[in-house]
């Protein structure tokens, strides 16, 4: 069945989730190009959605080509959030995401992001602001299975997410790890699974190792999940949303040759240029080659070759050499 959020049609069940430094707009439609149906900006605090300022020009930047997007807002203030959500909505975002996963110490240590998994209270105080402040428009969020690993009970995530259901929100992700681990150990796959069976009118989306197209339907298949929010997995690999699409068909993965790669790397290249400024576009794409180079046969020398590069004509001559003229 085609997923939907809220009234929002999406299509396939394989998405781009939020990743800070990776999901901006050039990115996302260099994936929406390659195949993906719906994408979530990086996150962005409440405050810099609100303030004028470079910032929020760099984060809040939207494309008719890059709909159905998700505005993605994490903060401290249940009023703060709602204020920012009613901007995102003004903007023109399909859907509202309130981040409460983000494991990062100097988030968690200001109360944002997966600090909110240790604060059902405010969490959800903030999800009734958020859905108030724009009717009609959906509101999901992202969750992490619990605050602490020992947490076996998972309390407090049940508490949000139930709550959550009951304010009004359109769907939830889950991430299959506590804020605790980041990204280590493997994700908790089976705790996936039983969110679904217990919210099985709800939409539910999962996240957490999901490294390859493969693994993103293999998530679903084995959870039940409503849908799929591929982040690192996707990055340095446009192709995934496409390749996803054809093991889902039956057929096999799209393998994009070296010509291919080069091409859509000098298309983001020239979307960053226009999106910020050719200095700025320089030094997203210099730091971008090194997760393209993932699909690269020569990835080590490839990477080693990128390390010492500063200018354009330098990191040009080593597109051209490894990826062909």
């Amino acid at each position: 069945m085609a997923l939907r959020i809220g009234a929002v049609p999406i299509g396939f069940e394989v998405g781009l989730g939020a990743l800070a430094g990776y999901s901006d707009l050039p990115y996302r439609l260099i994936c929406r190009s390659l195949g993906a149906p719906y994408c979530l900006t990086e996150a962005m605090l409440d405050r810099q959605v609100l303030l004028e300022g470079k910032m929020r020009k760099r984060l809040v930047r939207l494309d008719p080509a890059d709909h159905p997007v998700a505005g993605q807002i994490m903060g401290v203030e249940p009023e703060t959030m709602a204020e920012a959500a009613a901007a995102l909505d003004r903007m023109g975002f399909d859907i509202v995401d309130l981040n409460f996963a983000c494991p990062v110490r100097k988030v968690v240590a200001h109360k944002r992001g997966g600090a909110l998994m240790n604060d059902p209270a405010r969490a959800l105080a903030t999800v009734r602001a958020v859905v108030a402040a724009v009717p009609g428009r959906p509101v999901t969020l992202k969750l992490r299975s619990s605050f602490r690993s020992a947490d076996a009970c998972r309390e407090s995530f049940w508490t949000i997410a139930r709550g959550a259901f009951e304010a009004g929100a359109a769907a939830i992700a889950v991430h299959a790890r506590s804020v605790e681990q980041k990204y280590a150990g493997r994700a908790d796959w089976a705790f996936l699974a039983e969110v679904k069976r217990a919210f099985p009118d709800r939409t539910v989306l999962g996240s957490g190792d999901v490294t390859s197209p493969a693994e993103a339907l293999r998530l679903i298949a084995e959870t039940g999940v409503d849908g799929v929010l591929a982040a690192r997995g996707a990055i340095g690999n446009p192709w995934f949303f496409a390749q996803a699409r054809d093991l889902a068909a039956g057929r096999e993965p799209r393998r994009p040759a070296l010509a291919e790669q080069r091409e859509v790397i000098y298309r983001h290249y020239r979307l960053a240029c226009e999106a910020y400024d050719p200095r700025r576009g320089l030094k997203i794409l210099r730091h971008f080659s090194l997760q393209y180079a993932k699909m690269h046969p020569r990835r080590t020398d490839l990477r080693n070759a990128l390390v010492p590069v500063r200018t354009e004509a330098e990191w040009r001559a080593v597109i051209d050499a490894f990826y062909g003229t």
